[in-house]
């Protein structure tokens, strides 16, 4: 597996009230969350890259305001008609 590196101001972790393990948690769990909400990665991928298990990266989303479920208006329709044509 690839590893990136980002770089932050010293003391950062801290004013946030964190060790550096749980700042680095952090950042991973915000970058994977930002991707999924943007539909640039699958919540199996997301959950892969914060390194947790896929149900508890999608229950953790809502601690930051993003939906658990990632979809597009055309999906959104897609699932409508589909129903729909279920219940006739």
């Amino acid at each position: 597996m690839k590893q990136a590196t980002i770089q932050y101001p010293d003391g950062l972790p801290r004013a946030l009230k964190l060790s550096d393990r749980e700042f680095s948690e952090e950042l991973g769990f915000l970058a994977a969350a930002k991707l999924y909400e943007l539909g640039r990665v699958t919540a199996g991928q997301a959950a892969d890259l914060a390194g947790l298990p896929r149900l508890v990266f999608l229950e953790r989303l809502e601690q930051i305001g993003v939906p658990a479920i990632n979809l597009r208006n055309e999906e959104i329709e897609a699932e409508i008609r589909a129903a729909l044509e279920l219940a006739s």
